[in-house]
Order: structure tokens, then C-alpha cells, then sequence
């Protein structure tokens, strides 16, 4: 009888258990679309297996919220636009209705219970980062640094004007946001060329690489995270501004690096309010969106609260689909890669579609808050389709506006914990929060040491900079404080660039560059390259290529010759390389020329990408000893090479009688082997002499001028980055990669079918000129570019279709443009007969 009873407690158990299963699946959708309360629109969610969702705060203590952001207290900073979208023609814009509120939970439930309007009767505020006693806040089309100066109320009594060019498009969805504070004491932001640093009391703006669309994270090491609607997830892979020092060579790479070619969302309810719903491919057959269409608000997890498979991980915002995308992020020797580790199901999900995931944030206690705007209208008015419109009014989306919720995603049976009270501690009491498990805790403690900290605490720094037994995290931080404050020194970096650890190293090499005039300085970084040049760790060779120009000549050409033997056929590698070369390109070049001997691929491309620079360089006697090189090598690979080189870049037309002679150089007066008729009238374009000038005579690029020509050059280096490596340097395909560019009808044919080739990819088996090419003879299949953006992907078709011999027209970026949204929704490479079949429809309806 007793093993009966237990096995009916058991079999109850499990039912409940079922029951317990069953009731977190998600209400189904329904027909209308009406607007829910907070605890109705809760029970509308999916979450992954192990989380709960719980409401932090809801309308009317926050209203059309678009960004959150934690201070040093653990207080919630909320942006609210309350301008956006509160009917169809956007009509509340230009009024001064937006504003920044803090939002505190003081009994520690987790659920915010005080609101405070910090600022109020702003224009579409898109941003706010707490500093000081207030915050760094975007509205009204400008900067602004606030404070709360007077009483400690915590309501913003200062506003001063810092750049009236920061965010100065009208268009809230095309203009700089985010703001982020970074591990290297810079703020920077999305969709933005600008950054800025508090030094000595003043706000310095300097330029950096633009970044992203809307949003912008950062992981452990710096490196900055961001997206653009059609594509969730790109990075950088180097630190700011130190791939482009070279104003000589434009890098191909690591800026804006695509971590993944993964578009692929899945929504459960439809998404018919989209706003391309009408092309097909854009929803399944359900209705319901296939592809990213606003991915925006990415951020890293960087907390120790979820399990530790989630450390790392990057969540992208998806508000058009109602989900929340979950990337695992990898590092692969210096590249990072993301994938999604659970392919048909999201992170997060809603059955409501008002649920509008435009931001996310990690909170102090180490959750995942998200910002759900609530409201049916989540694109502006600008691009409001027809069809968007007819969608909007008939599932009566167009009202009400102004609501919104903040999430908290935890794991189950986590409770909401208080944040320390950092203002309250003294520099050197938030030493101990460098090392902490935490980014908010590092962060939050870097930031507050540098805005307050002095002598006594940068000594302490010190000693943990230079101790061989201190934490990587705490090493890393203490060092880019005192960088921030302004007591880093050479001694310090030189001693702490004696721990084993190559990614500290890497950073020290990053923060000793401005040392680095110190000839005993010097005289260090070129011993430690010359024992690390061969280094197994890409991290640390990356950087060493990068900070190489601050060595004398000698030891930085030895250094990257040897790193280039060893990482030379990374793109990536290249480019840094070539980023501390600027206006030592020639002596490298010739340095290589006499130290190369057998040419390889890799090397046949950097001496080409060496040739470029040179010309752009624009130094006349440069030029002229370069063709001298050219001469004295013409029976040589390099001399060929660098000819070819010249070609190309004779193609611009900015470089139009750059150097002129006196009279008709020797060089042109014999047989030039190795250029056509065509290549050869290009290069004479670079000079001038009595009898000759550039501008009368033909392009000598079949039919290209103008800008198609600058296309064309500039799509041979991206070209290289991007392709060659399969396709090889001559456009003759590489054996077990990938078939020959020359001749091909795939090439020259169609320029829709080319450029959806290169957008979504294809596999094969393909034919080129009558031959049959599959595996293992080539790759089984070439991967989606779609993370490239348009300019550069119509500047590397127009240069294929017109190089070799081949000839055709040119291909625009609003050719790329218009191609990508008409094809929205393909999320797989082609097959042949899927092309053929495609492009025979697109001729019936576009002929």
C-alpha cells in the first residue's frame, strides 16, 4: 500500500509539474491588437527555460521610455520620448514634451516606487549617461552637459551647451545616440563620427569611426558593440581610432566587423505591420517577420546572476518582431563571432504586439532590464509605407501613445538586491569595485575614481598595476584609471608589461604609445618586439602591429615583417600593419622587395596595398622612386605586382597629373610587359608632361568615368580584404575555394542577380564559362556579405566587372540599396536553380 501511495504523490507531482510547464507558455495572440495592462501584457511572454519576468515600472511613472541607464547608486535614468509617433504624422515632434526621470526602488522589491523629473520640456531627448551630479543628456538636436548644482534634489538646475553638432539630423532615427563610457575614458555613440573626454576640467571632442544605428555596448576588453536595423550584430575588433591612423589606406577591417550573417528571427504571433510586409520573402506564411527589420539596443551580459553560459552573451532589441535575440559571442584568435545557441526559439518573446523591445541595460543586481516602449507605431512617419499605414490603421496601432514598461529578466528564484551606494565611498574605498565579478561595479567605480580621485589613490593603483599577482579585470581597470586621471606613467607600463598575461600586454603596448618619444622607451618596446614579434597569441600581435609606429624604422619594419610571416594572410593583419605605416610606406616597401623572396598570395596583396598608399600619399619623389622600384624589378613578382598596383590606383580620378615631368618619362617610351592597352593608359593618367595631360585623354577603363571610376578603385582594396583569398589576387579563382571571376557570366550578366549573390550567397555546384565547379574543387558554399554595407559592395562589383578584361557597366549603392529591400527575407544562401527561377520572376514583373 505504501509503494501505491508514493506512486500517486509521484504521478501528482508530475502533473503539477506539467501544469506549472503549461502555464508559462504565452496567451495566444488574438485577432486585434488592444492595448493591455501590464499584468495582462505579462502573461503574454516567452522566456527562456529558467527566467522570470517581472514588471519594474509602468505607465504613468514612465511614459514612451527609449533608453535606461544605471548610476553609481543604482538609481534608474529613463529617457522618454514622449514626442514619437503619438499619431500618424508624427505631429508632436518639434514640442518640448520629452524628458529625463529617475526612477528609484527605496524598499528593495525591485519594483521602482519613486519618480523624479530630473529635466523636462525637451525635444525628442535621445540620450542621457550620468556623470558628475547629473548627466550627459541629447535633445533638442544638441549636447548637453546637466546638474542638479543647487540643493540635491536630484531635478537638474544647469544645462550647458557642449556641441550643437552632436545629433543635429531631425530624424530620430538617423542621428547619434547612446553615449557610452568606455574602458578607454571616452564617451562614445552610435550612429556618430564624434567622442568626447572630461581632461583637466574641460570636454575634449575629437573624431572617431562611425558606429552603429541605435545603441551601442562594450565587453570586458573595450571593444565597442552596435547594429544596424537589417543587420543585429557588428563590432569592432581593435580599439578606437587606431586602425585609421593612417590617413594613406582606408582599412577593409575590424571596424564595424560583422559578428554574425545570422538574420534569421522568430517571432510567435504575426507581424503583419511591418514595413515592408508587402515584398515577398519579409513573412513566412504565417505572417509572421523572417528577418531582423530594427534591431537596435544591443548589450552585452557581463554579470555573474545568470548562469555562466550567459557571461558574454549580446541581447539585440527586435521591436518591429516583439522579440529579444540572444548571440553567444566566441573569440576566434583576434576576431569575435556570434551565434545563436538556440535557432527557432528566442531569448524573449511576445504574443502582444505592442510590445515594443527598444533598449536594454544590466542592471547593478545583475539583471537584464528591458525598455518596451508599448506602443503600436514604432516606425517614423518618414518611412511610413503605404502599406505600413493601411496595416497601422486597420489593427488601430496609431493610438494611444505614450505608455511604456520596464522589464526585469532574472533567473527564477533570484531576488532583486540593492546596489551599493557608491557616491557614498571614497576613492579608495571603490578601488576594491575594479575587481568586482560585475562590469556595473568596475565601471561605476572607474568612472567615479577618475572624476574624484587624487595622489593618494593613484599610488595604490599603482602598486596593483605593477603586482604580478593581481586580477586581470583589476589590472586592467586600475591601469585605464590611472590613464583617466592622469597619473599613468612609463614606469608603471613598463613594469606591468612584464606580466605574463598577453592580453594585459596588449593593452599596455595600447596605453605606452604616448610614451613612446622617450628614446629609453623606445629602446624597451623594440626589445620586448623583437622576443615577442612571433608570438602564438593574435591578441597581442594585433596590437603590436597596431602601436608599431612607434618605433624607429629598422625595428618596426623587423617587427612587422616577422608578424606578417606569421598573421599576413588575415585581412585584419594587413590593415593593422598598415595603420602605423603612414608616410613610411615606400622605405617598407622597398625594405620588403629586398627582404621577400617566393611570393604567395598575402604577400602579392600587400605589396599592391603598399602601392596604393604610396600614391594616395601624394609625394611626388615617392612616386617617382617607385617607378624607379618598378624598373629595377620589372623580371620580378614584386615589380609586377606594384605595377599592377599602380594601375588601379591611376584609375581615380583625384590622382589625375599627380607628379609631372618635363618632359615624356623613358618609362613610358618602351614596352611595358605585364599592362593592356587599357592598364597602360590608366597609369599615364598619374602624370603630365608637355604634349600630354591626363584630362584629355580616355579613361583607359573601357566605360567607366567619373564616379564609377573611384568606384573601381577603391572596390580593388575591398576586393582584396574581402575576396581575393577565394578568389584570388588575378580573378582567376583559387584551387579548393572558389571559382574565376574572369570571363564569368555570373560576373558580367545580370547586376540584380550579381548583387544578390554577393547579399545572400550561393552554393554549388556552379558553371563558369562551360565548366562545372563544386566541391571539393571549390568551397560548397560562398557566405552572405550582407553585413557589408552597400557603398562598399557596389565599389567591389563595379571593380570585378570591369578588371581582367571584363566590361560592364557600373553598379550604384542605390542599386545595392534597392536590391537589399527587395530581397529582405531570404535568410539562406541561393542554389542556381533558386537564382534562375528568382531572377526569371524579377524579369516578368521588372522586365
Amino acid at each position: 500500500m505504501r509503494t501505491v501511495h508514493w506512486l500517486k504523490l509521484i504521478l501528482l507531482l508530475v502533473f503539477f509539474q506539467s501544469c506549472q510547464e503549461k502555464s508559462r507558455e504565452p496567451l495566444p495572440e488574438t485577432a486585434d491588437s488592444p492595448v493591455r495592462s501590464p499584468d495582462e501584457e505579462l502573461l503574454h511572454f516567452q522566456v527562456d527555460e529558467g527566467f522570470d519576468i517581472q514588471l519594474v515600472a509602468s505607465e504613468p511613472m514612465v511614459e514612451s521610455p527609449v533608453m535606461i541607464q544605471f548610476d553609481e547608486d543604482g538609481r534608474m535614468w529613463v529617457v522618454e520620448m514622449r514626442g514619437y509617433m503619438t499619431d500618424m504624422e508624427g505631429s508632436e515632434e518639434p514640442d518640448p514634451i520629452g524628458r529625463i526621470t529617475i526612477l528609484e526602488d527605496r524598499d528593495g522589491d525591485g519594483v521602482m516606487d519613486q519618480r523624479t523629473v530630473y529635466l523636462d520640456s525637451l525635444v525628442m531627448p535621445r540620450t542621457v549617461t550620468p556623470f558628475g551630479r547629473g548627466a550627459l543628456v541629447v535633445a533638442n538636436q544638441s549636447l548637453w552637459l546637466t546638474e542638479d548644482s543647487k540643493n540635491g534634489d536630484w531635478i537638474a538646475d544647469s544645462m550647458i551647451l557642449l556641441d550643437s553638432t552632436y545629433a543635429a539630423s531631425a530624424n530620430p532615427e538617423h542621428t547619434d545616440n547612446g553615449m557610452l563610457r568606455n574602458l578607454d575614458n571616452w564617451y562614445y555613440s552610435a550612429k556618430s563620427r564624434l567622442r568626447y573626454r572630461y581632461e583637466n576640467g574641460k570636454w575634449i571632442r575629437d573624431t572617431t569611426e562611425f558606429r552603429g544605428q541605435w545603441g551601442i555596448s562594450q565587453d570586458d576588453q573595450g571593444r565597442l558593440l552596435y547594429n544596424y536595423n537589417w543587420s543585429q550584430l557588428h563590432g569592432d575588433l581593435v580599439p578606437p581610432n587606431s586602425l585609421t591612423r593612417n590617413s594613406n589606406h582606408q582599412p577593409s577591417t575590424g571596424i564595424d566587423h560583422g559578428l554574425t550573417i545570422d538574420r534569421k528571427v522568430y517571432p510567435i504571433r504575426k507581424t503583419l505591420a511591418v514595413n515592408r510586409g508587402y515584398i515577398p520573402g519579409v513573412l513566412d506564411s504565417l505572417g509572421r517577420l523572417l528577418e531582423f527589420t530594427s534591431a537596435g539596443g544591443p548589450v552585452m551580459y557581463r554579470s555573474r546572476l545568470f548562469p555562466e553560459e550567459y557571461y558574454g552573451n549580446v541581447f539585440v532589441m527586435e521591436s518591429a518582431g516583439n522579440l529579444v535575440k540572444r548571440n553567444v559571442v566566441t573569440q576566434d584568435g583576434a576576431t569575435l563571432k556570434a551565434h545563436d545557441p538556440n535557432p527557432g526559439r528566442e531569448f524573449m518573446a511576445s504574443t502582444d504586439e505592442r510590445f515594443r523591445p527598444v533598449y536594454g541595460a544590466v542592471g547593478p543586481d545583475g539583471a537584464l532590464y528591458i525598455v518596451d516602449m508599448y506602443q503600436g507605431i514604432i516606425q517614423h512617419e518618414t518611412y511610413m509605407t503605404p502599406y505600413l499605414t493601411e496595416q497601422t490603421l486597420e489593427r488601430h496601432l496609431e493610438a494611444p501613445a505614450q505608455m511604456g514598461r520596464i522589464w526585469r529578466v532574472a533567473p527564477k528564484g533570484s531576488k532583486p538586491q540593492k546596489a551599493e551606494k557608491l557616491s557614498q565611498k571614497s576613492p579608495e574605498d571603490l578601488i576594491i569595485f575594479l575587481g568586482h565579478s560585475d562590469a556595473y561595479y568596475r565601471e561605476q567605480a572607474q568612472r567615479l575614481i577618475v572624476e574624484k580621485g587624487g595622489q593618494s589613490v593613484a599610488k595604490r593603483l599603482e602598486e596593483i598595476a605593477m603586482d604580478p599577482n593581481s586580477g586581470v579585470l583589476v589590472k586592467t581597470h586600475s591601469l585605464y584609471t590611472l590613464e583617466g586621471m592622469g597619473y599613468l606613467s612609463a614606469g608603471v607600463l613598463l613594469t606591468a608589461l612584464e606580466t605574463p598575461n598577453k592580453q594585459i600586454q596588449a593593452h599596455v603596448l595600447r596605453l605606452l604609445e604616448p610614451f613612446a618619444s622617450d628614446p629609453k622607451v623606445r629602446q624597451m618596446l623594440a626589445d620586448f618586439y623583437q622576443k615577442n614579434s612571433g608570438t602564438d597569441s593574435e591578441v597581442l600581435a594585433l596590437q603590436m602591429a597596431l602601436s608599431s609606429y612607434t618605433l624607429v624604422e629598422e625595428d618596426q619594419f623587423s617587427g612587422l615583417t616577422s608578424i606578417f610571416n606569421k598573421y599576413g594572410n588575415q585581412a585584419l593583419f594587413k590593415d593593422a600593419i598598415m595603420s602605423g605605416l603612414e608616410n613610411r610606406e615606400y622605405d617598407f616597401l622597398e625594405y620588403l622587395v629586398q627582404n621577400w623572396g617566393e611570393s604567395n598570395p598575402d604577400r602579392e596583396i600587400f605589396i599592391e596595398t603598399l602601392t596604393a598608399s604610396i600614391i594616395k600619399n601624394q609625394e611626388p619623389n615617392e612616386i617617382l622612386k617607385l617607378l624607379a622600384l618598378i624598373e629595377e624589378n620589372k623580371q620580378d613578382w614584386k615589380g609586377e605586382i606594384a605595377l599592377a598596383g599602380l594601375s588601379i590606383q591611376a584609375a581615380d580620378s583625384e590622382n589625375l597629373g599627380k607628379v609631372k615631368f618635363t618632359q615624356k618619362p623613358d618609362f613610358f617610351k618602351k614596352e611595358i610587359v605585364g599592362l593592356d592597352s587599357f592598364q597602360l593608359t590608366r597609369v599615364q593618367r598619374l602624370f603630365s608632361w608637355p604634349g600630354y595631360s591626363p584630362e584629355s585623354m580616355a579613361s583607359g577603363s573601357h566605360n567607366l568615368e567619373g564616379n564609377a571610376l573611384e568606384l573601381f578603385a577603391s572596390g580593388r582594396q575591398k576586393f582584396l580584404a574581402s575576396c581575393a583569398g577565394c578568389h584570388g589576387s588575378n580573378g582567376k579563382g583559387v584551387d579548393h575555394m572558389g571559382p574565376p571571376l574572369v570571363g564569368s557570366e555570373w560576373v558580367l550578366g545580370d547586376e540584380r542577380q550579381l548583387a544578390l549573390i554577393l547579399l545572400h550567397g550561393i552554393e554549388g555546384p556552379i558553371t563558369v564559362r562551360g565548366k562545372v565547379y563544386d566541391e571539393p574543387e571549390i568551397l560548397p558554399v560562398m557566405p552572405s556579405h550582407s553585413t557589408m554595407d552597400d557603398g562598399n559592395i557596389a565599389a567591389i562589383l563595379t571593380y570585378i566587372r570591369n578588371e581582367w578584361g571584363n566590361q560592364a557597366d557600373p553598379i550604384t549603392r542605390q542599386t545595392i540599396g534597392g536590391i537589399r529591400h527587395s530581397s529582405q527575407g531570404r535568410v539562406y544562401p541561393w542554389s542556381v536553380t533558386e537564382l534562375v527561377e528568382h531572377m526569371k520572376t524579377l524579369n516578368e514583373t521588372n522586365p
